[in-house]
């Protein structure tokens, strides 16, 4: 996909949306450490959009998520209503365009600019912690209570993980993770069997954007949260699936530019600090506290294991899934779910 030309598929996208608005240029803003590409589209008025390509997975997904997130957007209330980006919709749907040619087949999706405001630091104090715990809880109760009105989403962690299952049964698969095929199986089979035993049929299942890096996110100058962008490991799903990432911008080293994920940041006093806060506004239960290093061991599964090549550069992609197998399984037995029920009075 490296020697195709983004913009023209981006201009043939537009062109099936809107003719009559001619696009001036087209600025590539993607983040340099992903292969997910991102453009701003400026038109001859001066006006302009966001556009994003993707090109892996489902087609049927991309168009599914896409419609989730802008019914979310919709349905959202007061003070989350702006939070989220607006897609752009052609005769009450969400638009998207599939450009199939050859070996490519990339997709395309219109947003309107999100607004920013201020960024949390790279390294948080105390009262930043407190402060985006109680937020998180309240984004993520606004989130569960327009779950119900949503269109159905037929992505589940099951699914994913048995995709990642019959992906290893094939000579592709086997050639890529040679030499680990059978632990990956192990992994997973032991993924299914403690989901099934502890979240499948007792906790909800909501809107959740897992990839919470804190470049994703803006705040009001109280700490509110204030925007949220960048979509691509949308799902719906349980609510611990984003606690990883806020134990990553908890953590007491803080944001970095070369990083590795080490459980470790979910063991954090300061994690329990903002878990204290989110449980005051909205309580979390003993099962979901027990999940959480499944919700991790899915994270390094899917993520890294399996869309490691599409969501990182190849040089962070083969960094990561190196320590999968050298640091990131293993540590999960270590997990101690005791000390998280005993901060939060579980």
């Amino acid at each position: 996909m490296r020697l195709v030309d983004y913009p023209t598929i981006i201009k043939k996208a537009w062109a099936s949306f809107d003719p009559s608005v001619q696009i001036d240029t087209i600025t590539d803003i993607s983040a340099k450490v992903s292969t997910n590409h991102v453009f701003k589209v400026t038109f001859e008025d001066g006006d302009s959009i966001i556009a994003k390509l993707s090109y892996f997975g489902k087609y049927e997904h991309f168009v599914e998520d896409h419609r989730i997130i802008h019914a979310l957007s919709n349905n959202l209330l007061y003070p989350f209503e702006n939070v989220l980006a607006k897609s752009l919709v052609r005769d009450g749907q969400v638009y998207t365009y599939r450009h199939k040619d050859g070996f490519v087949d990339a997709w395309v999706v219109f947003y309107n600019p999100i607004r920013s405001q201020y960024k949390l630091p790279r390294r948080l104090e105390e009262h930043h912690i407190r402060k985006l715990g109680n937020q998180i809880a309240k984004f993520h109760k606004a989130c569960s209570r327009v779950s119900t009105v949503l269109p159905n989403s037929s992505k589940t962690l099951r699914s994913d993980v048995w995709d990642l299952l019959d992906l290893l049964e094939t000579e592709a698969g086997q050639y890529e993770h040679r030499m680990h095929v059978d632990e990956l199986k192990r992994q997973c089979n032991l993924f299914l069997e403690n989901r099934q035993k502890l979240v499948a049929k007792t906790v909800e299942t909501m809107p959740v954007f897992v990839d919470w890096n804190i470049g994703n996110f803006s705040v009001t100058d109280n700490l509110e949260l204030y925007s949220r962008w960048d979509y691509d490991w949308f799902r719906i799903s349980y609510r611990v699936m984003d606690f990883y990432f806020f134990s990553r911008v908890v953590s007491n080293v803080g944001d970095r530019t070369v990083f590795s994920y080490v459980i470790g940041p979910l063991m954090e006093d300061r994690f329990m600090l903002f878990l204290q806060e989110y449980h005051k506004v909205y309580p979390l239960t003993e099962n979901e506290i027990r999940f959480l290093p499944e919700a991790y061991r899915f994270f390094i599964l899917n993520y890294v294991i399996k869309y490691g090549r599409y969501f990182f550069h190849r040089t962070y992609a083969t960094k990561l899934q190196r320590e999968a197998y050298q640091l990131y399984f293993p540590s999960i037995e270590k997990f101690d779910a005791e000390k998280i029920l005993k901060a939060l009075g579980i």
